[in-house]
């Protein structure tokens, strides 16, 4: 599974990167900091998740999750927040996950072999079948 991970924290990027090197058949294809480059990181690298920092700097991610749903193969995204309060707007904006940012790693855990296991069924079906 290819991620890309989009935080502006170095060293949540650094944590993220070591807890992900730990899944069997997981390769982080890169990392951005703010939306711009994420645009940019979608349409170039194709990634089958994103892990997404709710704070990203730039456009509104509620903007950018609903875009990214035009594209040719859109990935499974993973929130990342500060505060349950923007859990409903980041789902409502096509997010698959939501996760506290400060929860234990086991929950992040939990909801990416989840999301990957969905995103692994859902990559298996025939082409132009919808995500959601």
């Amino acid at each position: 599974m290819r991620v890309l991970l989009a935080t502006k924290h170095s060293d949540l990027r650094l944590a993220l990167e070591v807890l992900l090197g730990e899944e069997p058949g997981v390769i982080v294809i890169g990392a951005v900091s703010e939306t711009e480059g994420l645009r940019a990181l979608l349409q170039i690298t194709r990634p089958d998740l994103v892990l997404l920092d709710w704070d990203l700097p730039g456009r509104p991610l509620d903007d950018l999750l609903s875009e990214s749903h035009v594209l040719d193969q859109h990935p499974c995204f993973i929130v990342l927040g500060k505060h349950s309060d923007a859990r409903q707007v980041a789902l409502n904006a096509g997010a698959d996950a939501f996760v506290i940012q400060g929860d234990p790693p086991r929950d992040l855990l939990s909801a990416f072999r989840d999301i990957r296991s969905r995103c692994v069924e859902e990559s298996d079906r025939p082409s132009g079948s919808m995500r959601r």
